[in-house]
């Protein structure tokens, strides 16, 4: 399997955006806050890795709780979702300055090969989803006789 470099993601590109316009609406620039009717959407990153006997899947979502997941096989799909929310300032106080990302993910991942979905495991630990998906024995070439 060959290691490839990931494009910048949604998610890297709207920050850059995102400092390009806060420069012109700076509270001191434009008077109103401007509104959040949509739900944001983040991207978490995510790590894929393949032994002999296994996929292994790493997400980085700290600062959620393990009930905030959602992990679903469906053929060969492997979906990740969820949603992280972060408590707002403390009365009397704003925010100058905000990197923290918040909202609703979604991930999915075409495995390369069959697992067993009934072996399959997942764990969260230190901000790290862990999904270890047992690979199946591959099933024999076979060439088909056409009549």
């Amino acid at each position: 399997m060959t290691l490839v470099k990931a494009t910048p993601t949604f998610a890297a590109m709207k920050q850059g955006f995102d400092r390009v316009f806060d420069r012109y609406f700076e509270p001191h620039f434009w008077p109103l806050p401007a509104p959040r009717t949509f739900e944001t959407m983040w991207e978490p990153t995510l790590d894929f890795a393949e032994t002999v006997k296994e996929y292994i899947v790493r997400l980085e979502a700290p600062g959620m709780a393990r009930d905030d997941f959602d992990v679903a096989m469906d053929g060969n799909l492997l979906t990740l979702s969820g949603k992280r929310e972060f408590h707002r300032a403390e009365k009397g106080e704003e925010y100058l300055w905000q990197e923290r990302q918040e909202g609703r993910f979604l991930r999915t991942i075409r495995l390369p090969g069959a697992v067993q979905e009934n072996k399959i495991e997942a764990s969260y630990l230190d901000g790290v989803l862990v999904v270890k998906l047992p690979k199946t024995e591959k099933a024999s070439k076979m060439k088909v006789a056409i009549k």
